[in-house]
């Protein structure tokens, strides 16, 4: 329904509503505000400002910067850097320089790419302090001089004009700087602080913020607050406190301490017994007795620990940010590329982000006789040439636009009119005025362009023009009235209509928002504009209206689980500061959700930073982008959903390559823990780092694997991920027993157990057949994790499958034909039944994967693992699929009745039809 067909329906008396615009306000202490009665062109004195400055500080955000050896040395912490560097010291002390030199190469390398990569992601609080004004005009001691703004005080006097940056939060005191009344309000533009698309009117007595820039007017004002204590101070210093562990380097712990408290486990049991059997072979045990067990042990620890767990980690995300560079997404934090695949919330700022921050001509209110056109040309007649004001350049840009004469006109010079006098812009007569001689009808004109209710007085009033504008003002348009003189006349006036204008979506907000929720990304937009103007945005893109403003997040009475739920069910926030919108993406991560925030001014930095991840958009503040992980450098939205698909299949392959190195060591633990304590059987040192080096390598190529991507949020699952690595390390471990029985009791090879590998009369070759089997068998079973369900469901791709195979037939060369002191040859026949039986055998674990994955849910979860946490949300879980099947039972009883009587319907209509005419 138009504009023109609401107001018919409209009989409410003929008055303009008055829509008060919200603002964030505080109370001052008291014994603050016993220092702001300052005279005004008077100013503090020196004494005053010494002691003030020794009270309250210099006006600047303050700098914490970490050490940087500090900071690169916290890269060694973590539970798989710490067993390394266990295995590290462990090689120092029985002298295996080779290994030492590799683990503390690779200790180092790890370190360093995550210094570097990460060194550049703390700028925020630099490029919030280049936002503040550098200079300041202030009365001090009777004269106004001009200072540093970082020696401003609460209590200074400051001159505030057209195009200043407020160098601190100060009041209007209604005065200009000779100390006459002020004419004219302030016009101040603190969109980049509050999130609000227009200029803000702001009178004596109301609060300018530090840097925010004043668009009109001249005024004095008293300074209240300074430095951290001012809006954007506060802004910082949230940014600075938000330092927390990534959700990825969780996960990589969490992986980490169940493989470090196994590994040691195993390891120590039979550093025991190998101890205790030397003892038994040797009278009396010596040093060297001692770290040769050691050095046993060492090599058994290198080879468990997944060392290029990180490194293949890295490489997989980088790869996937070299991706996103390609489609101009700029990855500052790696580990962001891997989190963005878990969000399942995106809360985003409106202005400059959903919308384009431009103020646009919109569905326009027509008088009977008139078309756009008209009113564009009468409106462009109007406007002030050279106008920097939003407003005015929305006029023009529209007319120019959508006004066929005015299409090609350079200037202000319009084909068949010439304008022969112009008022400009008065704020106490709030219009523009110009008289106009059009060429074409031989006749002179006036026009008027300015606020509803002076446009509608001059026409003499205008019931059905006032409700259109009031009904623009509910859904948070701003109105302006265009008014001519009629034809032959210069002093009656007719109405032409009433421009409206809004700051419009992007024009693929939209369809980003469809395709996010398409995937199972929920999207909350979270605003400081107005919160009629956030649910007509809202209604244009498609959202749902459920939007709240700030006091349901500031709410006394309520909890905090109870503020959670109201921001999980909410659509969005408005009118809300910086602090609010770092406690909205807070409280839906108290709720375990992965939550992204999109913005672009200061006032978004704080939940930037605070989000898992944070993605700044084109065109923003330098604040935002330093704060943010991602940084997106193409106008749009659209691109976000280029990151959550790349990160999702990044993700797919991540965890394909955890499940496979878990279950790896799992099964190299278990086997060699029981085949070393039952039969005193060991392998060659070489050769279990030839296993561990080697399959590490070829898995790098996991990165550019094809990947299954998921339509749902991804997650971890890390009891599920282990316990899954753990039944299938079992079965791995059953087949190279297996393998080991059939080769010593069938085959009658001898299993060389208790004997050294520089025995003479060792046979070799069981270490061969060994080898080859725990190489083959656990890194074939990389084609069953690589996705949930069955491998064939979606193929590796070429080159995957060429670097895992071309390892295993090199594996199977050498196991063929030997290699002095590395291999005993078998022979063809073992080397190629071992391969074929190890890629066989993929195919038995992937049914079991498939068995593991179906059967698996959270309230089996709570089963194993019961603790009061998962017990509780099972509980919640189960009262809300109750009640969805109770509301979907009656909502499907409603619809049956709907149809009976839609269908009830039809039969009286068509019962009506049958019945005969009467004719007369």
């Amino acid at each position: 329904m138009g504009i023109n067909e609401k107001v018919a329906d409209e009989k409410k008396a003929a008055e303009f509503e008055d829509h008060q615009h919200v603002e964030v306000s505080e109370e001052l202490p008291p014994e603050l505000e016993a220092l702001l009665h300052t005279e005004p062109l008077k100013g503090l004195s020196p004494s005053e400002v010494s002691e003030r400055l020794e009270q309250f500080g210099k006006n600047e955000i303050a700098e914490k910067k970490k050490n940087p050896l500090i900071k690169f040395l916290s890269y060694f912490t973590g539970a798989i850097a710490y067993l390394i560097e266990l295995a590290f010291i462990l090689s120092g002390v029985v002298e295996d320089w080779a290994d030492f030199g590799i683990i503390g190469a690779l200790l180092v390398i790890n370190a360093l790419i995550g210094f570097i990569e990460e060194s550049k992601a703390d700028a925020a609080l630099d490029a919030l302090k280049n936002t503040l004004a550098l200079k300041s005009r202030v009365y001090r001691d009777g004269k106004l001089v001009e200072i540093e703004s970082n020696m401003l005080v609460p209590g200074d006097i400051i001159a505030v004009r057209l195009g200043d940056i407020i160098p601190a939060d100060a009041r209007l005191l209604g005065i200009s700087v000779d100390g006459s009344e002020s004419e004219v309000n302030l016009q101040v533009d603190q969109s980049a602080l509050t999130g609000e698309s227009l200029p803000v009117e702001k009178k004596k007595g109301d609060t300018i913020y530090s840097s925010s820039i004043c668009k009109q007017g001249q005024m004095l004002a008293v300074v209240t607050k300074t430095g951290a204590n001012t809006f954007i101070g506060r802004a910082a210093n949230l940014i600075s406190i938000t330092n927390e562990q990534g959700h990825f380097q969780k996960i990589v712990n969490q992986i980490g301490n169940f493989l470090v408290i196994i590994t040691c486990t195993m390891v120590v049991i039979i550093f025991i017994y190998l101890i205790v059997r030397r003892k038994q072979e040797v009278d009396k045990l010596t040093k060297d007795d001692i770290f040769d067990v050691l050095r046993d042990v060492l090599v058994l620890t290198v080879a468990a620990i997944p060392v290029g767990l990180p490194t293949v980690m890295s490489v997989t995300m980088a790869v996937g940010a070299k991706q996103l560079a390609a489609k101009q997404v700029i990855v500052k934090r790696l580990t962001a590329v891997e989190e963005m695949a878990s969000v399942s919330v995106l809360c985003s700022d409106k202005t400059g982000t959903l919308t384009l921050n431009k103020l646009t001509f919109d569905e326009p209110y027509l008088k009977p006789g008139f078309t756009k056109e008209d009113l564009l040309l009468y409106s462009y007649l109007a406007s002030e040439p050279g106008a920097n004001d939003p407003i005015e350049l929305a006029v023009r840009t529209a007319a120019k636009r959508d006004v066929p004469l005015l299409s090609d006109c350079t200037g202000h010079v319009i084909p068949g009119f010439k304008v022969t006098s112009f008022v400009p812009f008065n704020p106490s007569t709030k219009l523009t005025q110009a008289t106009v001689i059009d060429h074409h009808a031989k006749e002179t004109f006036k026009v008027a362009k300015g606020a509803p209710q002076v446009i509608v007085k001059l026409v003499g009033g205008d019931n059905e023009a006032t409700h259109a504008v009031n009904l623009l003002a509910r859904r948070g348009l701003r109105a302006l009235g265009v008014a001519r003189t009629i034809p032959g006349s210069l002093d009656e006036w007719q109405l032409i209509g009433m421009i409206s204008l809004l700051d419009p979506p992007r024009p693929d907000s939209g369809e980003t928002i469809r395709r996010c929720e398409e995937m199972g990304v929920v999207v909350k937009m979270v605003t400081g504009d107005q919160l009629i103007i956030a649910k007509e945005v809202a209604a244009r893109l498609g959202m749902d209206c459920a939007i709240l403003d700030a006091n349901s997040l500031t709410d006394p009475d309520a909890t905090e689980e109870q503020l959670a739920d109201r921001c999980l069910h909410a659509d969005g926030f408005a009118q809300v500061i910086p602090e609010h919108k770092y406690r909205v993406v807070e409280l839906l991560q108290s709720k375990g959700l992965l939550v992204g925030m999109t913005g672009d001014g200061v006032n978004d930095a704080p939940a930037l930073k605070k989000a898992n991840v944070g993605i700044a958009v084109h065109d923003c503040t330098d604040a935002a982008r330093s704060a943010a992980d991602i940084v997106l450098l193409a106008p749009g939205l659209s691109t976000i959903v280029d990151g959550i698909l790349t990160s999702r299949a990044i993700f797919q392959r991540m965890r394909s390559y955890a499940l496979y190195r878990i279950t790896s060591t799992v099964h190299f633990l278990i086997f060699f823990f029981i085949i070393t304590l039952a039969f005193r059987w060991q392998m060659k040192a070489i050769l279990l780092i030839f296993i561990a080096v080697l399959n590490d390598a070829a898995t790098l190529v996991i990165s550019v694997d094809n990947a299954q991507i998921s339509r749902r949020p991804d997650k971890w699952r890390i009891g599920q991920l282990i316990t899954l690595s753990v039944i299938l390390g079992c079965f791995l471990t059953a087949l190279s027993f297996s393998v080991f029985f059939i080769a010593r009791d069938v085959f009658h090879i001898p299993d060389d157990a208790g004997k050294q590998s520089d025995d003479d009369t060792k046979d070799g070759r069981m270490e061969t057949i060994i080898y080859l089997n725990v190489s083959s068998a656990p890194h074939f079973t990389i084609f069953s994790t690589r996705l949930a369900g069955f491998f064939w469901e979606n193929l590796p791709s070429l080159t995957f499958t060429a670097a895992i195979l071309a390892t295993q037939v090199f594996a199977m060369f050498i196991s063929i034909f030997g290699i002095h002191k590395l291999t005993t040859p078998i022979g063809g026949g073992w080397g190629v039944s071992l391969l074929a039986v190890s890629l066989a055998y993929f195919v038995v674990l992937d049914l079991v994967k498939v068995f593991v994955f179906r059967i698996w849910s959270f309230e089996l979860t709570v089963k194993l693992w019961p603790t009061r946490a998962r017990k509780e949300r099972l509980r919640q879980k189960k009262e809300r699929q109750e009640i969805e099947r109770r509301v979907n039972t009656n909502v499907d009883k409603v619809r049956r009745v709907c149809r009976v009587i839609y269908a009830a319907s039809l039969l009286e209509k068509a019962a009506l039809k049958e019945l005969p005419t009467k004719s007369y």
